[in-house]
């Protein structure tokens, strides 16, 4: 398992005011009020939050991963190296993967007496919410481990705006923003507000209920919706235009 920590230190505190932050250097970084600490002062212990960790090596030895219950195995995606203009990213501005193939997946779970059987299928291209499940280097590869709730759908082509939504997202093409204020004012792309209205795309079949019966969603494609700001995963399609997938208890009404 890969880690890196910050380890020496220097910090002094002038007499009344906050220092300025002035960034990490090999040997010094300032802050307030702590007196002054000469280098090995500081514990490894005293800076455990500091500690960044990479994902779970899988040893060689291990030649297979079987997911349990619920749980899904993705190879994650390799992140974009490139602009759609050839221009090359660093490493810094490379936007972190949210898509992958299903490796294998387990047996499913249980709702009362029902065996929910999982939707998804090895060689599946899925999408997945951030930060979900636990990273996995295995066979010299990143893989994901996480259960199927956290995949939001799945997708047949290279362009989001065809994703299979599951259990009980929703799938929405967000409405542009405006452009003047009621008053007629003309605004900024700075200043525009993030719409929180858009229109249904597709929906997922649906969850299980405690006896194990389906329970279809109430939004069907076509619903203009408004949403909670700041809820879902947000998507660029082919087109330029935006798209969120979202859970529907985050759609609080249907317009009209």
């Amino acid at each position: 398992m890969a880690a890196s920590q910050l380890t020496t230190f220097s910090l002094t505190a002038p007499a009344k005011n906050l220092a300025s932050f002035e960034g990490l250097r090999p040997s010094t970084v300032k802050f307030a009020s702590f007196g002054t600490l000469k280098p090995g002062a500081l514990s490894h212990r005293s800076f455990k939050g500091l500690v960044v960790r990479a994902a779970t090596v899988v040893a060689p030895k291990y030649t297979s991963i079987k997911p349990l219950g619920d749980r899904v195995l993705v190879k994650i995606k390799e992140a974009e190296q490139k602009t759609e203009g050839g221009i090359l990213l660093p490493t810094t501005a490379q936007s972190k993967p949210q898509g992958g193939e299903v490796v294998d997946v387990g047996e499913g779970k249980t709702v009362g007496k029902t065996k929910a059987e999982s939707s998804v299928e090895t060689g599946a291209q899925v999408i997945y919410s951030k930060y979900a499940g636990t990273e996995i280097e295995f066979n010299g590869a990143n893989h994901l481990l996480l259960k199927e709730d956290d995949i939001v759908g799945i997708l047949e082509t290279d362009d989001i705006k065809d994703l299979k939504p599951l259990n009980n997202r929703v799938f929405i093409k967000v409405s542009e923003a405006e452009d003047k204020t009621a008053g007629g004012l003309l605004l900024t792309e700075a200043t525009k507000e993030k719409p929180s209205i858009g229109t249904v795309i597709a929906v997922g079949p649906g969850t299980l209920d405690e006896e194990g019966n389906l329970k279809s969603l109430s939004v069907t494609p076509g619903n203009t919706v408004l949403y909670s700001k700041y809820a879902g995963n947000d998507f660029k399609g082919n087109d330029g235009s935006d798209y969120i997938a979202l859970r529907e208890p985050e759609i609080m009404a249907v317009l009209s």
